[in-house]
């Protein structure tokens, strides 16, 4: 659910005039950021607030006494002055002066910045000294290599067109109260935005769009499936893995990662027999690996669901698109299977409804000639050709027809390597073979793929950089606890 500046203020309007004062609502968003910041850098370090003198000023200011209160080391830096604050912000400001250090804490070598200095109203270029203290935000992030939260929207991006002016603030996280804004899913906003977190306030807005919506816990929880106590492994999911071939063996190793720690009960590799004994090695214990010489001789094996594609190469193109065709069980279509149908020529339209494709850039403009707006692209295409999409990126795109347009939400720049689609691939289809629609596979596999990088980089404690698909792989139960727990 998107909304505008003119339906956000209309909502908040309605609120106060039911007697809901401003103060309860800035306290509870502020504290709610405070939170979110501490599940990102659960340990305190240091913390320079950049405060408008708006009540997103004042916002960050509650931010600014919760980390204090816990220790971290905070400065605040004020656009316009220490007394040039409305009303409410000032009182904020002496509560946090007010706020007794706490002493004795480890802190670790962390910089974060928060981004109070503008809220969601204001339009236009910045300029003055808002510009001057966006300027210095985002050098401190640049050049100390900063972790920049921008409450509620980056200074500087146009809530209801994600454009952006000289100056405007890059945030890694946006945290954003109540509903996310319209222009948060502009192709424009992503690179401002980062990774974008749900900070839920009570502010009702019927008139909201329902066409597209953000993946976060608060909508996907409910789509993970529960197990009962008396389950069995051939309740959880069969799932076959078609991938593999010389010189690409590790995607079909990355892919049996995904659909093994994502739950499935079990899981079959096929592969060409030239590949199997370095398949077999490197696979997890639990996986069956099976010598085929034939995409007809994989399909003979007991499944639930079919990944096809990864590494799979185009030596058997014919026998791909025939099992994409005329296959009864749903599929997930990745990577050489979706190369194999853009050479023959043939439109995702003949396919079997039952299908969730999952192209990145290159390979869906392989499939179509047709580009322009990522989410309206995605949508078009899936409902033109009667499947699921699954447009991959750094904010991956779902549409299946009949459903609103879903935007992925976690992650973070290191995922820019070879593998993680592997993972993905094996994780939605883990999810299929459990009972869940390919649709919800799609948007939970996403959510959580991201999540697990997410949860790699912090628990190893390593740079973005170097977080690969194994190790994503491996915290993919770390995910799924994560969205349990309604974890950001």
């Amino acid at each position: 659910m998107l909304v505008t500046c003119e339906q956000m203020a209309a909502a908040e309007a309605r609120l106060f005039a039911t007697g809901v004062s401003a103060e309860p609502l800035m306290n509870e968003a502020g504290g709610k950021c405070a939170e979110a910041i501490r599940q990102f850098f659960p340990r305190p370090a240091e913390a320079v607030i950049f405060c408008g003198k708006g009540n997103n000023g004042g916002d960050a200011l509650v931010v600014a006494r919760w980390l204090k209160r816990w220790g971290w080391e905070v400065t605040i830096h004020y656009s316009h002055g220490r007394d040039d604050l409305s009303e409410l912000a000032l009182k904020k400001r002496d509560e946090w002066e007010a706020e007794p250090e706490t002493t004795g804490v480890p802190r670790e070598n962390s910089l974060i910045l928060v981004d109070g200095l503008l809220g969601i109203g204001a339009t236009g270029s910045l300029r003055g000294r808002i510009l001057s203290s966006a300027q210095r935000l985002n050098e401190r992030r640049n050049k100390q290599f900063g972790t920049c939260f921008a409450i509620d929207i980056p200074t500087g991006l146009n809530a209801d067109t994600g454009e952006s002016g000289e100056g405007a603030v890059t945030a890694d996280y946006t945290l954003s109260i109540s509903c996310p804004k319209a222009g948060f899913a502009a192709d424009a906003a992503l690179s401002r935005i980062g990774r974008l977190v749900e900070i839920p306030l009570e502010i009702p807005v019927p008139e909201a769009d329902d066409s597209i919506r953000f993946l976060f816990p608060s909508n996907l929880n409910s789509r993970l499936p529960r197990r009962s106590f008396d389950q069995h492994k051939g309740d959880s999911g069969r799932v076959l893995i078609i991938a593999g071939s010389r010189g690409l063996t590790g995607a079909a190793v990355l892919s049996a990662l995904g659909a093994s720690r994502s739950g499935a009960g079990l899981t079959t590799v096929c592969v060409p027999e030239e590949i199997y004994p370095i398949v077999a090695g490197q696979c997890p214990a639990e996986v069956m690996v099976r010598p085929v010489s034939s995409i007809r001789e994989a399909l003979e094996f007991q499944h639930d669901v079919v990944a096809i594609g990864p590494g799979l190469g185009r030596n058997r193109d014919r026998s791909v698109i025939e099992a994409l065709l005329h296959h009864e069980k749903p599929m997930v279509v990745d990577a050489d299977a979706l190369n194999a149908l853009a050479g023959a020529g043939i439109s995702p339209k003949r396919l079997p409804s039952d299908r969730l494709l999952t192209p990145h850039p290159g390979e869906l403009a392989r499939l179509t000639n047709r580009s322009g707006n990522r989410n309206e692209l995605t949508r078009n295409l899936a409902d033109e050709w009667g499947i699921t999409l699954l447009h991959k990126g750094s904010r991956t795109a779902i549409a299946t027809p009949g459903h609103p347009l879903e935007l992925n939400t976690t992650g973070h720049p290191g995922m820019a390597s070879g593998g993680m689609g592997d993972v993905l691939t094996g994780t939605c289809a883990s999810l299929i073979g459990q009972g869940v629609s390919l649709h919800d596979s799609a948007a939970l596999g996403s959510w959580l793929l991201g999540r697990a990088a997410e949860i790699a980089r912090d628990s190893e404690e390593i740079a973005p950089e170097s977080v690969s698909a194994v190790i994503v792989a491996e915290s993919l139960g770390k995910a799924l606890r994560s969205l349990r727990l309604s974890s950001y």
